[in-house]
């Protein structure tokens, strides 16, 4: 039987679950895994500006990325070590309810606060255009179908960014236990990611691109 993702039908009880499953995972296996995580994107992101470069494109400059909440890996070692190495990072910030996120410009001095929903972000700056954005992910599919914590806030976002014609890439950041049956449908308003991240590799493969899901040409290679 092919699973719907409704509202009032399994949405929920696959997030329940979900959430469930990595809640129980032990500190030692979530620890190892943040710190793999966080390898493979640095390297990732070294072979994409590189890749850019040699090919006469703009090498990705800006990563919006996440503060972790909720049993998440935990990414922070790595957002200062992009800082210390010239890279933009930026947070999202949640301006209104129902509307898309905002990023700004993030160091490991910047003043934060908690957001509506208890999230630390950053306090002033000016608005962001990320190159790549790193999405929080409860579940996922091997074609990069994202399942979200049901507020839609990251969808609104990702359709925004694509609607202003910026160039971007987009990857999911999730534990392979979030990975979802491969007869889950994912809901017509849900964004696809290019890519997903977990401590046990990418899903499918590791994403080059001239902007992803903004309209140019995406490239992936095997980086597991």
């Amino acid at each position: 039987m092919t699973t719907q993702n409704t509202p009032k039908d399994t949405a929920v009880q696959h997030r329940m679950r979900l959430r469930k499953l990595r809640a129980e995972m032990p500190e030692d296996q979530r620890s190892r895994g943040a710190l793999l995580m966080r390898a493979r994107l640095f390297t990732w992101l070294n072979v994409a500006r590189d890749e850019a470069v040699r090919a006469g494109r703009a090498a990705p400059a800006t990563v919006a990325a996440f503060w972790p909440m909720d049993d998440e890996p935990d990414l922070r070692p790595l957002l200062s070590q992009w800082v210390e190495n010239g890279i933009g990072v930026a947070l999202p910030v949640v301006r209104e309810r129902n509307a898309p996120l905002a990023f700004l410009p993030w160091t490991p001095e910047a003043e934060l606060r908690a957001g509506p929903y208890g999230i630390q972000e950053p306090v002033a700056g000016p608005d962001v255009l990320p190159d790549v954005v790193l999405v929080p992910t409860l579940g996922y599919t091997e074609q990069g179908d994202r399942l979200g914590y049901g507020g839609g806030y990251y969808d609104r976002t990702l359709a925004a960014l694509r609607e202003r014609g910026h160039p971007f890439i987009t990857i999911g950041i999730a534990w392979s236990c979030g990975e979802l049956d491969t007869d889950y449908q994912a809901a017509s308003h849900d964004v696809s990611l290019d890519a997903v991240l977990t401590q046990d590799g990418w899903v499918p493969q590791a994403p080059l691109s001239q902007g992803g899901p903004g309209g140019t040409t995406l490239h992936t290679f095997r980086m597991n």
